[in-house]
């Protein structure tokens, strides 16, 4: 069975915050929930990728990402599930013991080829993709994050079938894509929030502009990024954020990765209990998935000697 054949039904669950008792609505799509291995965002950026090199019979998918990725943990499942050749290009070098991310990917069969970060930098230019083709024949190329035309086509079903009505939308982001479907689904209706996961990420809404440009050929501007709440960086964590997890799994019991969603979550709370989301409004916060990263991120900190979880 195709599982992109239909888009799963996921639960709309109320939420709670610890510590917050304004009255602001708060809802959270568990796209978590949408498969064991392709959770989130991924199936959707996912979907149309596969089903695009299935349609044209092509065998072998290269991808990118850092070596704790969401987005290499799902690409590396997808090739084994739908029998592509998987190629894994990760920034960085090899270390030992290889994380759980990468590990899961290995055992997915996904070839895994290293690269030194300031080559990483140029994986878009022809040069690389030339260089990648000389060694590995033909393939259909994957970009970091998933996010292309075709993610962003699959982003755009992810507002289908919501049954309840809302006046904002709370999500993570770490390429943007993601963002950028919402955005084009929702024709400038509504209110996104877009809570970045780096630092410095202004750079990210000429991006989010730029996928909408690419999806639907139209530009929104009802959108805003809350760039606050990135605790110094892609994949850095504090103590306040990891405590806040914990509780926030104690009143709701919904797990939340302290990559993505965690942090957006924290961010939403924050953002509630200053006044800057007015009472009486209903946010739908999207759970992105990544759930995997808590395994790495417990693997990065026992290697610091931090207890996690």
């Amino acid at each position: 069975m195709n599982i992109f054949e239909n888009n799963p039904i996921v639960p709309i669950q109320q939420i709670k915050f610890p510590g917050n008792n304004i009255p602001v609505n708060v809802f959270m799509k568990r796209d978590d929930l949408t498969d064991i291995f392709i959770s989130g965002n991924k199936f959707y950026k996912l979907k149309y990728n596969i089903l695009y090199a299935l349609e044209n019979n092509i065998n072998r998918l290269i991808s990118f990402g850092g070596a704790y990725s969401n987005h290499i943990h799902a690409f590396s499942y997808a090739c084994k599930l739908f029998g592509f050749e998987g190629i894994g290009i990760i920034r960085g070098e090899l270390t030992y013991p290889i994380n759980p991310t990468l590990k899961f990917a290995a055992q997915n069969g996904m070839k895994i080829e290293y690269v030194p970060r300031s080559e990483y930098r140029l994986k878009h230019t022809d040069e690389f993709k030339a260089k990648l083709k000389e060694k590995y024949g033909e393939f259909f190329y994957v970009p970091e994050g998933g996010s292309n035309k075709l993610a962003i086509k699959g982003a755009a079903e992810i507002l289908d079938n919501i049954d309840i009505d809302y006046d904002y939308i709370a999500l993570a982001a770490g390429t943007g894509g993601t963002a950028a479907g919402i955005i084009s689904s929702l024709r400038g209706e509504k209110f996104i929030y877009v809570f970045p996961v780096l630092k410095g990420a202004e750079f990210l809404r000429g991006e989010i502009n730029n996928f909408v440009n690419l999806h639907s050929s139209s530009s929104y501007n009802n959108f805003d990024l809350i760039k606050d709440y990135h605790f110094g960086g892609y994949a850095k964590t504090k103590p306040e954020l990891l405590a806040f997890i914990e509780e926030f799994y104690k009143l709701n019991e919904i797990q939340l990765d302290p990559v993505y969603t965690g942090k957006m979550m924290f961010g939403l709370n924050e953002s509630i209990k200053s006044g800057f989301i007015p009472e009486g409004k209903t946010v739908l916060a999207i759970h992105t998935g990544g759930l995997q990263g808590i395994e790495g991120m417990n693997h990065r900190l026992d290697n610091r000697k931090i207890n996690y979880f």
